[in-house]
């Protein structure tokens, strides 16, 4: 359940709990036993958080760190750990923007953003299926200090964006044989509905039609019909810019007849999370009064292995006409990527963005929790590293150099879905470049590392993270 979280000047008398911030070596809240917080090990450590009896009532003391190395997206930290460590009570307060004061060069705009999306954040359980889940009675913070209208907008702003992460989240922690892609779809409609965006959804009928020849060859090992959804959002005083965002929706990956080893396939129900970012961004961009019109495309099908799946050597023709060879079918997500990225190119919007949990190769070279980026405009893939930057999501430019085309040159059609045995996130890349229509700019991001977590961490849970919400609804804000 999403918190209620508003500005107030002083703490409410309904607060159970008052979160205080405090830097390291500072000093302690009145009332506040200093000699039994270190005995418990509080240092002032960044999201550390010790609840304790103060003078006025109950207080969690939440460490800053060191005022020097404080910044905006730290009270995200902050926010999360106080959502976690306040479960057992309704209503709290926190006054911890008021030490953005001391610290050079944090914006309290930007904090007070940060500091909500972390509240939201903290708070979130995927407990769908849990017959006895862990009780969570916070409802309600108040965020002490200034109530400015920019302040309470960065509040309402920063709220909106988590509950699309937390959307996002939710989505790929469902089983994939509950969110098939029918049902993934009829999510998505009524989102667009409370978020008034407009919504298109194509059936497999459609789809054919449509010549979306990569949806369907990987659709051909499933029971379960594929579909092609299309989002639309439309501001009230849009200026001319257009953004096209793109989403990997394989509901469920076995790997087709290339079948991946059951080690492999435990997590594959999140390899629709690059689909579930850009529904969670979407979610947003009205609450977050996005100046610039976005249109998503979502292909959605899983990936099987019927009587009548895809086999190695199969050629499949996209949207665009292009032909590729599949010699690997569980490098499935770039065929359908090919299909939406050729339909987001006709539209010919300023820039398409791309999220996909593509390749293992990504998370080779760069870990569990940092995007691939790759780009085909050096504006845009800058301007996609400081939004990500701001949004407190981590990215990492991988290059797409043009003598590697080759290694993807097939001798019966114009491509071959895999590369050779190095370089899969570029290869990959490489292979989804080539549709993107001539002169139009394009980012991809690679997001199988931190799309999905296997260990808390400050904001994020065990599961679904939602990683790419944050970062493509600060590109779209601040787009110009």
């Amino acid at each position: 359940m999403a918190l209620t979280i508003s500005t107030a000047r002083s703490v409410p008398k309904a607060a159970e709990l008052t979160a205080v911030g405090v830097h390291k070596n500072a000093d302690l809240p009145a009332g506040v036993d200093a000699d039994v917080l270190a005995s418990r090990g509080f240092d002032g450590t960044l999201g550390k958080v010790m609840i304790a009896s103060g003078a006025s009532g109950l207080v969690a003391i939440v460490g800053l760190g060191d005022p020097a190395e404080l910044t905006a997206g730290s009270f995200r930290k902050v926010g999360a750990a106080i959502a976690r460590a306040s479960r057992r009570h309704k209503a709290i307060a926190t006054t911890v923007l008021g030490d953005v004061d001391g610290a050079a060069d944090v914006d309290p705009i930007a904090a007070a953003q940060a500091l909500a999306e972390g509240l939201q954040l903290g708070a979130y359980a995927y407990n769908e299926w849990k017959s006895s889940p862990a009780s969570y009675d916070l409802r309600r913070v108040a965020v002490v200090g200034s109530t400015a209208a920019a302040t309470r907008k960065a509040v309402d702003i920063g709220a909106a964006i988590a509950e699309g992460q937390a959307l996002a989240r939710t989505l790929v922690n469902e089983p994939g044989g509950t969110l098939t892609p029918p049902e993934l779809a009829t999510r998505v409609q009524a989102m667009a509905k409370e978020s008034g965006l407009k919504c298109k959804v194509m059936d497999k009928a459609a789809i054919t039609r449509a010549k979306l020849g990569g949806v369907l060859g990987v659709n051909r090992g499933s029971t379960n019909p594929p579909r092609f959804v299309e989002l639309t959002y439309t501001p009230k005083k849009a200026n001319t810019a257009t953004l096209a965002f793109v989403g990997k929706g394989i509901t469920f990956d076995a790997g087709g007849l290339s079948i991946k080893t059951g080690q492999g396939m435990m997590t594959m129900k999140c390899d629709m999370g690059g689909a579930a970012a850009v529904i969670g961004a979407m979610s947003a961009l009205k609450a977050a009064e996005v100046p610039v019109a976005v249109k998503a495309y979502l292909p959605m099908t899983d990936n099987m292995l019927g009587g009548d799946a895809t086999r190695p050597g199969d050629v499949l023709r996209i949207r665009n006409g292009k032909t590729i060879e599949v010699l690997n079918t569980d490098a499935e997500g770039r065929l359908i990527l090919a299909d939406a990225l050729s339909l987001a190119s006709e539209a010919k919007p300023d820039a398409i963005i791309d999220l996909a949990t593509l390749t293992g190769a990504c998370m080779v070279a760069l870990g569990p929790k940092i995007a691939g980026l790759m780009s085909n405009d050096d504006e845009l893939a800058a301007t996609v590293e400081s939004a990500a930057a701001r949004a407190g999501e981590r990215v990492w430019r991988l290059p797409l150099p043009d003598d590697y085309r080759k290694m993807v040159d097939s001798p019966v059609a114009d491509m071959k879905n895999i590369g050779g045995p190095h370089g899969g996130a570029i290869t990959a890349g490489i292979i989804l470049s080539e549709f993107v229509a001539d002169g139009v700019s394009w980012a991809h991001l690679d997001i199988a590392g931190p799309a999905w977590t296997d260990a808390e961490d400050s904001e994020t849970r065990k599961g679904g993270t939602g990683f790419g919400v944050r970062t493509l609804v600060e590109l779209a804000r601040s787009w110009a």
